[in-house]
């Protein structure tokens, strides 16, 4: 089989990763691929918004299976497309539907989704910028921390989590103003939850499931969860707190319910669907969906999966995920990304990435990087995630603290207490 993954960052490069030992693989292609995914396949400079390009690209070489990494080309609707083209429906597309992808491409869907069907989530108002006066008498009505969200696809960035009601007001209208572009034209007010995050993955054929390693990213650019958010500075997988009791409330409250109301509202969705949740005193609340793989989720998460990926994605594509088994290594993995000084505001790119070859016994998952002449260079905020195993979280951090000062480029960043608040 011949597949094509959809993207260019530390996730497609990790899928790339996990798909190249599947001996049912003849080859990778990525689009557009980086510096790393050129290690374990071929890279096609080619948009992933731009779906006659990618059309042509699979009709040439042949290919039988698409595995969409990003959100964007999924909330654009890539999957309908291949579906209704004469030419390409035979062709296993791993991503949900247009319909299904608004989970993700509008906190309000998403949110009113979650309402009928009776997932735990915290409760918001959703405002266009004619009600900005409305939209300021339900931040009053609130308390602080106030969680502004873009409604839209904001990269990862959207997220807004404010301590005060002056500086909540002065937000929201420049969030009105276009601080998010097209993403905030609509903006979703919630209640703060207090608690600690997660990050739970299933993999679905619209009926069945797999829950994937259950993994912790930090959003935050600073030590202690300070800062503004990013798209991820490192992830640890376990989580110690998710425990058997607390998966059992995960799956009964909101994997199943979710499951069942995409059925119930005619979405054959056939792919990955990500649970953004919050542990509120032993119980789980969901913050946000993702129609895709985390990231860098997926840094932690695939290197733990024992089983073939790719018999995995045949089963979501063929409505047979029930008879695939899913394995998993119990070793816990821990994953540390560099990044671009600036990020996750405006930084250079272009700085010359030295050290790589140094590193040993982790696995280096490019994220923004290409070839330039022969050289590796940064081309992007998140640079290199830097993964490793270990007995424990805390040695497997050491040693992906360790590798990580190995690799260095100018402005590099990182955050150094990853896995700080299970300990």
């Amino acid at each position: 089989m011949k597949i094509l993954i959809i993207g260019s960052g530390g996730r497609e490069h990790a899928i790339a990763w996990k798909l190249s030992q599947s001996r049912k693989v003849t080859r990778i292609f990525i689009a557009p691929g980086n510096a790393g995914t050129s290690q374990t396949g071929i890279n096609a400079d080619l948009d992933p918004e731009n779906f006659e390009a990618l059309r042509a690209f699979v009709i040439e070489k042949g290919i039988g299976m698409v595995v969409v990494g990003p959100e964007a080309p999924l909330v654009g609707g890539i999957t309908d497309f291949f579906a209704n083209d004469p030419v390409l429906n035979h062709v296993d597309v791993i991503g949900p539907s247009k319909s299904g992808a608004m989970l993700e491409g509008s906190k309000q869907f998403a949110k009113e989704f979650m309402l009928r069907n009776n997932i735990p989530t915290a409760k918001f108002g959703s405002f266009v910028p004619g009600e900005i006066e409305k939209a300021v008498d339900f931040l009053k009505q609130g308390r602080p921390p106030y969680v502004l969200k873009a409604d839209g696809l904001a990269g990862g960035k959207g997220v807004l989590i404010i301590d005060n009601l002056p500086e909540a007001e002065a937000e929201l209208a420049g969030m009105f103003a276009g601080k998010f572009g097209s993403a905030g034209r609509r903006v979703v007010i919630e209640e703060f939850l207090g608690g600690i995050e997660l990050s739970v993955i299933v993999i679905t054929d619209g009926s069945d499931y797999k829950i994937l390693p259950v993994a912790k990213d930090y959003k935050r650019e600073g030590e202690g969860d300070t800062g503004l958010n990013t798209g991820g500075m490192g992830a640890v997988s376990p989580v110690p707190f998710a425990d058997e009791n607390f998966l059992g409330k995960v799956e009964e409250r909101i994997i199943i319910p979710t499951i069942e109301g995409l059925k119930r509202e005619g979405e054959k969705y056939r792919g990955f669907i990500f649970f953004g949740l919050m542990s509120v005193k032993g119980d789980p609340f969901v913050i946000e969906y993702n129609a895709r793989l985390g990231d860098p989720e997926a840094e932690v998460i695939l290197p733990r999966v024992k089983s073939d990926l790719y018999d995995l994605f045949v089963g979501v594509a063929k409505g047979e995920l029930a008879s695939v088994n899913l394995e998993v290594d119990e070793r816990p993995a821990a994953t540390v990304m560099l990044v671009s000084g600036g990020y996750p505001g405006s930084y250079e790119t272009g700085k010359v990435i030295r050290g790589l070859d140094s590193c040993r016994d982790s696995i280096l998952f490019h994220a923004g990087t290409r070839d330039s002449e022969g050289r590796i260079v940064t081309s992007g905020g998140r640079v290199i995630a830097v993964t490793s195993f270990g007995d424990t979280i805390d040695e497997a951090l050491q040693l992906s603290y360790r590798n990580a000062g190995l690799i260095d480029f100018y402005g590099k960043r990182l955050r150094r207490d990853i896995g700080f608040d299970l300990k």
